[in-house]
């Protein structure tokens, strides 16, 4: 098995940023520094930091409600409060698509690399679903301009096509199928508003609902089969012994 396979395998990040953290260094194969496309056995001692790492068979899933100012990059030097610190679950678990800092609502965390490969890939088209709130009054072209696609200067490209729903005088609904970094800002800027709060409300199937600010319920049954169905993973025979 690759090296950025099994650091995925065990949770620690997705595939793509295991890759930049054996590129970093901070990989270990049995005491030597690990390299890129480097095939692993079962005989082989893997250390992540120092930390040695170990496969799992069974791989957990969590829906979390992020409050305002956690962060969720372990990179953060100056975060007051990571994401990784706020959840109370033994074992390590990685986050299947941030929010910014001073963002609420779903994030999924899982110890499963694959699951978070499948997710994070813009060309799967997965739906999330977030209630925005304006400074400004929402008026019909900005909604227009919004479902359209909307053109971000800064980043040369055009938004996907999106459903937008007006909930309020300042207050809309959007559903994306891409994640551009901080999407919702730019493009709420780029049409003449400000945002004022973003609550993810949905990723795919799995629903915010009720969950209480900085709480996690573990994805498990129909719901967690189907959110594997969705991402193309189909691990039924893992979705069916929870």
């Amino acid at each position: 098995m690759r090296l950025n396979k099994f650091l995925a395998s065990c949770g620690v990040c997705s595939r793509r940023e295991a890759d930049k953290l054996i590129m970093r260094g901070d990989v270990t194969v049995n005491g030597m520094r690990g390299e890129t496309g480097q095939n692993i056995s079962d005989q082989d001692i893997v250390s992540v930091r120092g930390e040695q790492v170990f496969a799992k068979t069974q791989k957990v899933v969590l829906a979390y409600h992020k409050p305002a100012g956690v962060t969720c990059s372990e990179r953060d030097d100056h975060a007051e409060k990571l994401i990784t610190e706020m959840i109370d679950y033994p074992g390590r678990l990685t986050y299947a698509g941030r929010l910014d800092k001073d963002s609420t609502g779903l994030i999924l965390m899982t110890d499963d690399g694959d699951l978070i490969e499948a997710m994070m890939k813009g060309s799967h088209r997965h739906e999330k679903e977030y209630i925005v709130m304006l400074k400004h009054e929402i008026t019909a072209e900005f909604l227009e301009r919004m479902a359209q696609g909307v053109y971000l200067k800064d980043l040369h490209i055009k938004t996907r096509r999106c459903r937008i729903e007006k909930l309020d005088d300042k207050m809309f609904s959007i559903i994306l199928t891409q994640g551009v970094n901080r999407q919702i800002k730019r493009m709420c800027k780029a049409c003449g508003n400000t945002v004022s709060s973003i609550k993810r409300v949905r990723i795919m199937n799995i629903e915010l609902g009720d969950l209480p600010e900085n709480r996690w319920r573990e994805i498990k049954g129909e719901e967690r089969r189907k959110l594997y169905e969705l991402s193309g993973q189909n691990r039924r025979d893992e979705a069916t012994d929870r």
